[in-house]
C-alpha cells in the first residue's frame, strides 16, 4: 500500500489562527525555502535561535523592526509573513445543473463541456479546472489534446477507449485515468454512448 505523504484529514490547530502563529509558520516556511538552517538565519539576523525558534513556533509577538530584519534577510516583503493570516479561503458551491458551459478549443458538436468551479491566484500555486464531460449520440472523434499540468479522469456513465500518447485506454463506469497532460490524449473511440464523466485538470499558477 502507497503510504501519502499528507494526512488529508489532519486538522490544523485552532491556535494557528492567531496573528503569532500564522507569522511563526511563514518565517519557518520562508527560511527552508532558502535552505537555511536556524543557526545560519540567526548568524545573518544577530537574532538569537532562541528567539528565532520562538518566532516560528508562534510563542512571542515580533516586533515590526525584527519583521523587517527577517524579512531582508529572507528577501521577502514584510507584508508576507501577514498572508497565513489574512488571506482569504474560497470555495466555489456549484449546484446541479448549474455549470459554466464553455468551448474549448478542438471540440465539436455534441461535445459538451460544463465547468464546476474554478478559484483563481491563491496560496497553493496550483490551479485546478474541474469539469463534466457529456459525449452525446451525435459526438464525433475529435484530435487530441496536448496542456500543462497533470489530469485526472473519472468515467460515470458510457464506454470511451481513451488515448493518452500511443496507449488506449477501455474506461467503463467506475474507472480512473490519471495522467501527464503533455501527452497527446482524449477519447478515441466512442464504444457506448452517451458517455459521462469527470476531468479535473491541475497546472501551476504563472507567475
Amino acid at each position: 500500500m502507497t503510504k501519502l505523504s499528507q494526512d488529508p484529514h489532519v486538522l490544523r490547530d485552532t491556535s494557528e489562527k492567531t496573528l503569532e502563529v500564522a507569522i511563526g509558520r511563514e518565517v519557518r516556511a520562508y527560511r527552508r525555502k532558502q535552505n537555511m538552517t536556524v543557526a545560519e538565519l540567526s548568524k545573518v539576523t544577530d537574532l538569537s535561535i532562541g528567539m528565532l525558534s520562538k518566532i516560528e513556533n508562534g510563542n512571542t509577538s515580533p516586533s515590526l523592526t525584527t519583521l523587517q530584519t527577517l524579512s531582508n534577510a529572507l528577501s521577502v516583503p514584510l507584508t508576507a509573513f501577514f498572508r497565513g493570516f489574512e488571506e482569504r479561503r474560497e470555495a466555489v458551491h456549484t449546484k446541479a445543473g448549474e455549470g459554466v458551459e464553455i468551448d474549448r478549443e478542438g471540440t465539436r458538436a455534441g461535445h459538451q463541456y460544463n465547468l464546476l468551479g474554478h478559484i483563481g491566484s491563491n496560496s497553493s500555486g496550483v490551479i485546478v479546472e474541474p469539469y463534466l464531460i457529456v459525449l452525446d449520440s451525435q459526438a464525433d472523434v475529435f484530435r487530441t489534446f496536448q496542456h500543462d499540468g497533470i489530469e485526472m479522469i473519472y468515467m460515470l456513465e458510457g464506454e470511451v477507449d481513451y488515448r493518452h500518447g500511443n496507449e488506449q485506454y477501455a474506461l467503463k463506469p467506475g474507472d480512473t485515468l490519471f495522467f501527464d497532460a503533455d501527452a497527446p490524449h482524449g477519447p478515441e473511440t466512442l464504444v457506448k454512448l452517451p458517455a459521462r464523466y469527470l476531468s479535473v485538470i491541475s497546472y501551476p499558477q504563472k507567475s
